[in-house]
This record gives structure tokens, sequence and C-alpha cells, in this order.
């Protein structure tokens, strides 16, 4: 596997720029789960793979689940040889042993990842639920917890009837930081415009122990909801620290989503949160502006 990076590209200066500290020299393990997704996982994950990889931080491996409607029962992957568990799956339920090593995994201080679809999974799973903080269809109405927002400076939750989980027209949109001094936030831009995507909005759940770290807004006539969304945010279970980013929508002709410089940090700046606790990566000046998109244009997936 190889990652062809131009010695003066973007890619470059994310990189030297975003991760150069002394902490580099550790490389934590990191398994995402994918092989089912009502997006293009085929594309999504070999990306974030990529992500992982090039940073120098990390090294990760991809572990895909049988196709859907397949026997699931021998999908047992060994969690604990990992310091984190990146989520790219939205499908089938797992097995009960495999979803008990789990729930055990992040509540013993295992770190967890997930973004966009990832919150749309596993809707009758209590516990999965208490992790993600909120999540989206597959059912979800009132009985899964309350629609989370933003609003005066704090988490408002509508606790009123209805299903879970919307979105509007994949537009660019800005995000806005609201608590700039969180590890995986400091020094980043106050505000930054994301690369087109699909915003989430009404998502339900038990919203426990849940920190919005950013929100964005898209309005009504673009599908919005009109409110300031959560986009980013943490949760905390047991011992274990989760990083939640909605973003990250992929079709299978349009992986920019994920290429988006802004959505590379905070992954990135989430992992390391989750498994440590703290953000060692030096922030990149080559990061989106309030009104400029920015794509880390040279990654390569793996071959």
């Amino acid at each position: 596997m190889r990652y062809l990076i131009g010695k003066h590209s973007i890619t470059s200066l994310l990189i030297i720029l975003l991760l150069s500290s002394s902490g580099l020299a550790q490389k934590y393990e990191v398994l995402i789960i994918t092989g089912q997704n009502n997006h293009h996982w085929q594309s999504s994950s070999k990306i974030i793979k990529g992500i992982f990889d090039s940073s120098g931080m990390f090294k990760a491996t991809i572990v895909t689940t049988p196709p859907k409607g397949e026997d699931m029962s021998g999908f047992k992957p060994e969690f604990s040889r990992y310091d984190l568990i990146c989520l790219d799956y939205n499908g089938d339920p797992w097995p009960d042993e495999t979803k008990k090593n789990f729930v055990d995994f992040v509540k013993k201080g295992g770190g967890l990842v997930l973004f966009h679809a990832s919150d749309n999974s596993f809707p009758d799973w209590k516990e999965y639920n208490r992790m993600i903080g909120v999540g989206g269809w597959g059912g979800r109405t009132e009985k899964h917890g309350p629609i989370v927002y933003w609003e005066n400076g704090e988490i408002k939750k509508d606790k009123s009837p209805g299903k879970g989980g919307s979105h509007g027209k994949q537009d660019n949109f800005v995000v806005h930081t609201r608590q700039p001094d969180h590890p995986i936030l400091k020094g980043l831009p106050k505000s930054w415009m994301h690369t087109r995507d699909e915003l989430y909005h009404s998502l339900r759940g038990p919203a426990r122990n849940m920190e919005v770290l950013a929100t964005a807004e898209q309005d009504p006539s673009g599908g919005g909801s009109g409110r300031q969304e959560p986009v980013l945010f943490t949760i905390k279970y047991g011992k274990g620290r989760i990083f939640h980013s909605v973003l990250g929508h992929v079709g299978k002709n349009n992986s920019n989503t994920i290429k988006c410089a802004g959505f590379i940090a905070t992954l990135l700046r989430g992992a390391e949160w989750a498994i440590t606790g703290d953000v060692t990566q030096k922030v990149s000046e080559d990061l989106p502006t309030a009104s400029n998109t920015r794509i880390w244009k040279d990654l390569k997936a793996p071959e």
C-alpha cells in the first residue's frame, strides 16, 4: 500500500503543520469497521484509513462485516488489540457476543470515533444509543430520547413526539466552534466552511454526558431545521471517550466531503483525544476559513 504525497501539496502542508510534534513516535492502532452502509463505504473506508495512516500518529486496519442479510455469527473482531475503533458502518445487528465485547472495550477506556451514518445504526441497541449520544433514522422516535439542538449558548432538548433524523439538500455550510478551549478544537478557526455535505438535524437520543463542540445551521428553504445543529460532540461512557462527527457523507462519485481539511483535522484530533484525553497535534495554517472551503486534494487511497 502506498500513499503518494506531493512535495508542495496541500496534503504535505496539512500533515507537517497539523501533526508535527514529539508525540508522533507513538502509533496508535485503529480498527475501522465497515462493510455495510447506505453510503459508499467502499470509498470512505479507504480514504479514512489513508487519513489515519498518513498522519504518522495512527496505524489503521479495515475489517468488513458480511454483506447485508448474510450470516453475521462469525463477525467477532478482537477489539482489545486496538486503541481506537472508528465506525464507518450502518447495517445489520452484530452478534450478542460482539456487542458485549464492544461495550466492554469502550466502557473500560477504549476510544471510539464515529461519523455520519454510523449514528443511524443499531436503533434498538440501548448501550449503543448511550455511546453515540444522539442518532437518527432506523425508527428512532421520542422513545429513544429528545431532539437535541443548540441555542443561546447551551444544549436544548425538544421532547415533542416525532421521528428522529433528517437532512436538507447537500451544500457547503459554516461550522461554528462552541467550545474553543476543548483540546479537540483549541486553536482551530472559530468558524470554517465545510465542503458540500448533508447537515443532519432532528437527531434523537439519551444525550447523557454529551458535550457539544461545534454546530451548523441550514435554512429551511434548503431543507434544514433553521436551528444550530450539533455536528461535533463528545460523550463519556464509563471510562471511555467518544468523538462523534455527523459530517462525512460519501456518495459513489463524490468523496470530497471527507477530504475537507476541516473534517480531517477534527477527525484526527478527535481520535487522539478519544484515546488519551488530550491532543498533542499542532494546528495547521492550511485550514478552511469562514468563507472558503479547503480540500485535501492529494490523498491517495490504498491500492
